[in-house]
């Protein structure tokens, strides 16, 4: 996907996080949204926005829909890249040196290098070069581009040039939904009761819902158990 000798990053996709396995009918316009703005061909991309700016709370779902979105351009043939400033943040800048030629950047948690004014001017610079390649730059954040707190006007005008959507959370149903899709696809059945369980005992961002679950898939392979509430309770020490 990627071809930067510069960039000692891992940029493996997770194999679970498409527009599939996205299982939020809250924000299926928001999926919509983003499958229209990667299958843009280049002959349409000077007339349609070349940046797309997703903001939520942490654990909605952002960094999925990045990492599908960037599976998605790569089906189509497309390059593509998904990064995070959580890991960028410590390199040099100089990292990001040539990426404007990849065909969809995805940068993630851009809320992240609020405090580093150095990488700000980094991710401006970035998007110009992406602009003026007639690429596409797919970002994310925690808050509204005005609300970040970031330090550099530039950037934060840059941030409202293009699409911007808010990514809502799932609410309880979907939340089973999803946790009991991504069972089935490692060979697992939840039932209603045992998710329920885990949304009432657990923290209810999705992150954590899947992390405990692959805890427990790890688990039952392990001891070739089901995933009953007795043993979703011995394994995540719960009462």
């Amino acid at each position: 996907m990627i071809n930067n000798p510069q960039l000692a990053l891992s940029v493996q996709l997770p194999d679970d996080e498409t527009f599939d396995s996205y299982k939020s009918k809250v924000n299926q316009g928001v999926l919509g949204q983003l499958i229209y703005f990667i299958e843009q061909e280049t002959v349409e991309k000077q007339k349609q926005p070349q940046s797309f700016y997703l903001f939520g709370l942490s654990g909605v779902g952002k960094s999925h829909l990045l990492h599908a979105s960037s599976a998605y351009a790569a089906q189509l043939g497309k390059t593509s890249v998904c990064l995070s400033c959580a890991e960028l943040e410590s390199l040099s800048v100089d990292v990001l040196e040539g990426l404007e030629q990849i065909d969809l950047i995805c940068l993630d948690d851009i809320h992240l290098v609020a405090n580093n004014p150095l990488w700000q001017q980094a991710i401006f610079d970035l998007y110009n070069r992406v602009i003026e390649q007639n690429n596409c730059l797919l970002i994310s954040g925690e808050q509204s581009a005005k609300q970040l707190g970031l330090s550099l006007p530039d950037l934060v005008s840059r941030l409202t040039w293009g699409l911007t959507e808010q990514v809502k959370p799932l609410d309880d149903d979907e939340k089973v939904n999803v946790l009991q899709y991504r069972a089935s696809q490692r060979g697992l059945m939840l039932s209603d009761e045992s998710a329920k369980f885990l949304l009432n005992r657990l923290s209810r961002e999705m992150t954590s819902l899947l992390s405990a679950l692959d805890t427990l898939d790890n688990a039952s392979m392990r001891e070739q158990r089901k995933l009953t509430i007795p043993f979703i309770k011995e394994i995540l020490s719960l009462q």
